[in-house]
């Protein structure tokens, strides 16, 4: 049984933070889940004076500021809910990944990057810290210019995608649980990685062949031993892009994917990772 009982939600108070809280709501309502609503102020917010008063007092109306739009964010819609709201100053990515393990949240959710003016504080690479640091799961809104739309706070059919590692359990039991809490139909995706430089072996029917049949052999047994059920899809080509594609042309609303790298020496974010949650169609979730 999936519980996820402390989620940490870091807002902006931007368009794309709103889309998170919508998403948390969900989660929140489904799981009876604590949501602790969290503002970083990052160094610098205020703008350069030259006395330290004068730095002093717009430091302070800023904070204010700050506090008020925590205050009455969302006030009225989570009356019903359990919110925590937090201020805090610092660097926003290492405010956010140390304050989500110190209080042991078991999901971080938060927009890839913001709008509004505090825009600057939830920027790409901020989410890409967060992802790269954070030791809880992270799931993040769709990256896009534009607010995307159609796209359900509640999953209703997930993917997850799994390059057969050893970090691949847990992406299927995650997906599976979800899959199970919400009645949502689950697909499976490996991408077998293409290198062009070796583009005629790659392209020769045996070795496809031989590839696709150890694949489906080892998700198989994955699943068996993850105690999941869902339809697979397996294929050869650039990773990010044939995962994104597929995601795409299933529909799903939430992909799962790995943070982790193989050996466990590169880190909670490899490139692929990075680039899906970029491209993706759908919020994903970073196990």
């Amino acid at each position: 049984m999936l519980k996820i009982s402390k989620i940490l939600l870091p807002i902006d108070f931007s368009a794309s933070s709103a889309d998170a809280a919508d998403a948390a709501t969900a989660i929140a309502e489904h799981f009876q889940s604590q949501i602790t609503l969290l503002h970083v102020l990052a160094p610098g917010f205020e703008p350069p004076l030259p006395t330290s008063g004068q730095r002093t007092v717009i430091h302070g109306f800023v904070r204010v500021e700050a506090e008020e739009r925590m205050k009455y964010f969302r006030c009225d819609e989570w009356r019903r809910l359990d919110i925590q709201r937090v201020l805090k100053e610092g660097d926003p990515a290492l405010t956010i990944a140390e304050y989500a393990e110190s209080e042991h949240f078991d999901l971080i959710m938060m927009p890839t990057h913001g709008y509004g003016p505090f825009r600057r504080l939830l920027l790409g690479s901020v989410t890409a810290k967060v992802l790269h640091d954070a030791t809880c799961p992270v799931w993040t809104s769709v990256h896009s210019q534009e607010r995307p739309t159609h796209v359900p706070a509640q999953p209703r059919r997930i993917a997850a995608a799994v390059d057969l590692g050893p970090h691949s359990g847990s992406v299927l039991r995650w997906a599976g649980r979800l899959s199970e809490e919400f009645k949502a139909p689950l697909s499976i995706i490996h991408v077998a990685p293409f290198d062009p430089r070796v583009e005629n072996y790659y392209f020769s029917p045996e070795w496809r062949d031989d590839v696709m049949r150890e694949a489906r052999v080892e998700l198989t047994e994955l699943m068996r031993t993850a105690g999941i059920t869902g339809e697979t899809h397996t294929e050869v080509g650039p990773i990010p892009d044939a995962v994104v594609e597929r995601s795409r042309d299933l529909e799903a609303d939430l992909l799962v994917i790995g943070r982790s790298g193989h050996s466990g020496h590169t880190g909670r974010l490899p490139t692929n990772a990075y680039a899906i949650i970029r491209k993706a169609p759908c919020p994903v979730l970073g196990v």
